[in-house]
């Protein structure tokens, strides 16, 4: 036997011993089976717990029951599983609603899709091996393995379940098994970090969806079901939802990025988020877990951001801590960005950062622990836009500063008339020419990490949030006085970039 052939089959074989973990009731009465099954069919909670209980490790979630009700109801459904990371997706989606959909239904004929037939047939081996081995499966329907039909990419089961795994590309003209044609078909995985680096790719996926897969179903039932992660900005997936706005877009963000509530609390908890966030970094760890795709950058590229080991704090020139205010602190308002940064010789030093969608409150104790724990002999500068200014600002601010014995200092300053777009672009010379140093101990803080995705989504007619670079902005705009450029006088303030794009 090939050494790839026993992995595949020793796989199997272990998810055949998974499935028999599966708890049945031997003392049940014919009656009590009958109820039971009766109950499983309009129950989606019930149903996990009667035969998915080894798949159970935390109760079944309220989105996890609306999604698999918006698919039962309607039989020509078509909608995108957009769930973050852990949340069950392929368990649900491959499993669990077909499986409820045949108890359902009755016969039923699933095509399940993957970036590959490999990949494709790994996935729906879950639910064939719960067919052939689940004991409580078992128990209410009888033998379901048929000898002759139960090849891994094509099973019968005798109720009539039909199973077929397929790759991306592969031919959906004319499928069929004897008169049946799919009536449920399921994309997973079919996005990878590979499919993402190459849009033709996802063209011809886009193409492929709409000309083969689509027009391969024909009957009563024709539910079509994506399910993947929508990590990147650019994906098949986000193409498809917007030439369809018609199919039903399920979006479940794992956690709240504010108060890190999980959507799914009886299986995670704040701190596991916060921690995701803490070893991943927060770009990479919401955009698995909530969508929040990492920006590439058109405007301001990831590769111009230098991480440098920060001079001693007193040796900067002059440090600045610019505040953006915000007031509401939820999931959708603005961020409250408190941004500090250092001027030494020409360079401006990116020193430590606020960035958050929170009250005021929070954003005035960052200013005033970081200014307790300066030297005496360090001043910064802190200032915010004459605009945000109203009693209760001020009110919050004399509160912080009583609490913490300490005066800010804290300057307003009239807001530039410029279009932001244009004030925040006025960095990007600075940028190009290596002018603009962040502080290295700052990489993974996640709010160094929210400063830079808001400033990689700077683009003409951009809609992210800009709370952080327009902060920037300012601080340097107020720094760029003090700067002292020698006698060189035909030194740029932006500097000049040799071919070897050094700064000079």
């Amino acid at each position: 036997m090939k050494v790839a052939d026993k992995k595949a089959l020793d796989r199997y074989r272990a998810k055949l011993d998974f499935a028999r973990t599966n708890k049945v009731n031997a003392s049940e009465t014919p009656a009590e089976r009958a109820a039971a099954k009766k109950r499983a069919a309009t129950d989606w909670e019930y149903l996990v717990q009667r035969y998915f209980g080894h798949y159970a490790s935390a109760p079944t979630a309220d989105f996890h029951v609306e999604w698999a009700t918006l698919v039962e109801r309607d039989p020509m459904f078509t909608g995108f599983s957009k769930w973050g990371r852990g949340l069950a997706k392929s368990v649900w989606n491959n499993v669990i609603i077909p499986f409820g959909l045949w108890l359902r239904e009755g016969k039923k004929y699933l095509v399940l899709i993957s970036v590959n037939e490999k990949r494709a047939v790994r996935l729906l081996e879950d639910l064939r091996a719960e067919f052939e081995a689940n004991p409580q499966i078992l128990a209410d329907f009888g033998e379901q393995r048929t000898e002759g039909d139960w090849e891994e990419a094509l099973w019968i089961t005798r109720g009539g379940f039909i199973g077929q795994a397929m790759g991306f590309g592969q031919s959906c003209r004319g499928l069929r098994v004897r008169e049946k044609r799919p009536d449920h078909f399921v994309l997973d995985d079919m996005e990878t970090r590979a499919t993402i680096k190459n849009e033709k790719r996802q063209d011809e996926m886009v193409e492929w969806t709409e000309t083969e897969l689509l027009p391969a179903m024909d009957g009563e039932s024709e539910r079509l079901i994506f399910a993947n992660n929508w990590f990147a900005e650019v994906m098949y997936l986000r193409k498809l939802s917007k030439l369809h706005p018609e199919w039903k877009v399920h979006e479940v963000r794992a956690y709240n990025a504010v108060t890190y509530e999980p959507a799914w609390p009886a299986k995670y908890t704040r701190d596991y988020y916060r921690n995701k966030e803490k070893r991943m970094g927060i770009l990479s760890a919401r955009a698995e877990y909530n969508h929040d795709a990492k920006p590439k950058g058109k405007d301001f590229k990831p590769d111009w951001i230098h991480w440098q080991r920060l001079p001693r704090i007193d040796h900067f020139k002059v440090i600045v801590g610019h505040w953006d205010i915000a007031y509401a602190g939820t999931e959708t308002s603005d961020f409250n960005a408190v941004r500090i940064w250092g001027l030494k010789d020409t360079e401006f030093y990116y020193i430590n950062s606020f960035v958050q969608q929170s009250k005021m409150r929070p954003a005035l104790v960052f200013m005033a622990e970081t200014q307790r724990r300066l030297p005496p002999s360090v001043i910064v500068h802190w200032r915010y836009e004459s605009q945000f200014w109203n009693g209760e600002v001020d009110r919050t601010i004399r509160e912080v500063e009583k609490e913490y014995r300490i005066s800010l200092n804290m300057v307003k300053v009239d807001t530039p008339r410029s279009r932001k777009y244009d004030r925040i672009l006025r960095l990007q010379g600075y940028y190009q020419n290596g002018r603009m140093i962040y502080n290295q101990a700052k990489q993974s803080h996640p709010d160094t990490q929210q400063g830079l995705r808001q400033l990689f989504g700077i683009e003409p007619n951009y809609s992210t949030k800009d709370d952080a670079p327009d902060a920037d902005e300012q601080a340097v705009g107020f720094l760029e006085k003090y700067v002292e450029y020698g006698s060189d006088a035909n030194q740029l303030r932006t500097g000049r970039i040799n071919p070897l794009n050094e700064r000079i």
